[in-house]
């Protein structure tokens, strides 16, 4: 006996490659020439549910439909494979909590600021900005400052999972014991703990637009981890700029371990840690007369 599947109308190559342009020039990621086949399958859905009959029309949708900017967002949350979990890349948060932390805490103290400010950016379902919130918390270094962490994300769906901020067991496979008091059993999973998450907030952002990131503020650390990787570097060289902006002087940027700035022309210096190196934007900038200003 055998069962027919209805696979949809087919993404022929020319289809393709305009909803594969059309896509990088709205949030600036890139898909190789063999992401054909994930196009279809996972933008087969939205042709339904929209009633289209093939993507041609699908792509007409996105440019012209009065929705179409809701539609995008929707086409690049279906095509976006969204992994992370607590505590990731654990050498590079031990370098944030033991040697970056303290700095900043004697840094600004000095300066008579008493806030701290983080940037979670691309934080999927909101585990990174969490594990930040505990290590500021576990550090004691920021007793009655204000501290904030922002997490960003181009996706609504897994920015609605992050505030929800419950977690099951996946989320905690890199999750040292010790941390464990930072989360509470409820039936739907382990949930973050009120203090943690009311020292977190969470908004939707596409990196790309400048004026709406602006709404950050100013930030003394941004994470931006295994992001970048899927971007053009039109767009990488634009986000990175953008992240410098946003960084306070002396800020720190912590990419993902396969990604660096070595081929990007840019402001940053190379910081190198006892588990890793970072980026800092400097403290000064050098004039025409070759004197350091403040900046």
């Amino acid at each position: 006996m055998s069962i027919l599947f209805d696979t949809g109308p087919p993404l022929q190559p020319e289809e393709f490659r305009l909803l594969r342009e059309l896509i990088n020039r709205f949030c600036g990621m890139t898909f190789s020439d063999d992401a054909q086949y994930v196009f279809e399958r996972r933008l087969r859905d939205r042709v339904r549910e929209l009633g289209l009959d093939d993507y041609t029309q699908y792509y007409h949708h996105l440019l012209y439909h009065p929705n179409a900017k809701a539609e995008m967002e929707a086409a690049v949350d279906a095509l976006v494979t969204n992994e992370t979990y607590f505590f990731r890349e654990d050498y590079q948060l031990r370098a944030f909590r033991y040697e970056v932390l303290p700095e900043l805490r004697e840094r600004l103290e000095g300066e008579g600021r008493r806030s701290l400010t983080l940037w979670s950016a691309g934080c999927s379902t909101g585990e990174e900005v969490y594990t930040l919130a505990i290590l500021v918390q576990d550090s004691k270094l920021f007793e009655g400052w204000d501290v904030r962490i922002f997490g960003n994300d181009i996706s609504r769906r897994v920015l609605a999972v992050a505030r929800r901020a419950t977690y099951g067991s996946s989320s905690f496979r890199a999750m040292p014991p010790e941390y464990e008091q930072y989360f509470v059993e409820t039936p739907d999973g382990r949930q973050v703990v009120p203090h943690i998450r009311g020292m977190c907030h969470f908004g939707h952002l596409n990196l790309l637009d400048r004026d709406r990131s602006a709404l950050i503020g100013r930030a003394d650390a941004v994470f931006c981890r295994n992001v970048l990787i899927y971007f053009d570097e039109r767009a990488r060289s634009r986000v990175i700029d953008t992240f410098y902006e946003r960084l306070y002087p002396g800020g720190y940027l912590f990419l993902g371990h396969s990604e660096s700035l070595l081929n990007s022309t840019t402001a940053f210096e190379l910081v190198h840690l006892s588990t890793d190196m970072v980026y800092r934007r400097p403290r000064t900038k050098i004039s025409f007369g070759g004197k350091g200003e403040r900046t």
